[in-house]
């Protein structure tokens, strides 16, 4: 049987890390991928959380066409934009990494409460990667969201079979990402390069 990240075109765990930084391409590929799981939770209340996920791809996919000199990696991406007045990529980057952080965060909550809901994954998820950057008005927006999850078991059957295999998979591919967004975290956090955005 296959799994959801058999269809995915590029898993997180085949993109390359190195001394450089994080490959942009392989990386905005991978992100892509994460979209796809806001179709198997079956609500038009993720919409939002998706087309936020997919505007950003396009805003650092956009900068990278543009500029594959300049942003062959992540880190080179940013620092190529660092004096610019705007940074549309740099920010892009920024919420894209928030927005793949919320989807991790409730996985991983996930993941850990066999016995959780996913509404309840996921709320505990967002409280400490996306509400802290939530304005009032946005919040409410993002519970009806969570709210409208799928049972955790209906969820899981959707990610395909057999279930043992979907659990490895999901935790292979979520200590990938995690590793990536942990080290862009800490990159932004050096670097200063969240200010002003």
């Amino acid at each position: 049987m296959t799994t959801y990240f058999d269809t995915v075109k590029r898993s997180f765990t085949n993109v390359t890390v190195n001394e450089d930084g994080v490959n942009t391409e392989e990386f905005l590929e991978a992100s892509e991928g994460v979209c796809g799981i806001f179709d198997r939770l079956g609500s038009s209340a993720f919409n939002v959380v998706k087309s936020d996920l997919e505007g950003n791809i396009k805003k650092v996919g956009d900068y990278h066409t543009a500029n594959p000199d300049k942003s062959k990696t992540l880190e080179q991406l940013v620092i190529s934009e660092k004096n610019e007045k705007k940074r549309p990529a740099t920010q892009g980057l920024l919420w894209l990494l928030r927005g793949l952080h919320f989807t991790l965060a409730g996985l991983q909550e996930s993941y850990k409460n066999k016995d959780q809901e996913l509404k309840d994954s996921f709320q505990a998820g967002y409280e400490y990667t996306l509400k802290p950057h939530h304005s009032f008005v946005v919040r409410p927006v993002f519970a009806l969201a969570m709210n409208a999850c799928p049972y955790r078991k209906d969820f899981y059957e959707k990610l395909g079979s057999p279930p043992e295999r979907v659990e490895s998979e999901l935790k292979t591919w979520s200590d990938a990402l995690d590793a990536i967004i942990k080290r862009m975290n800490g990159f932004y956090e050096a670097g200063g390069h969240a200010k002003g955005l």
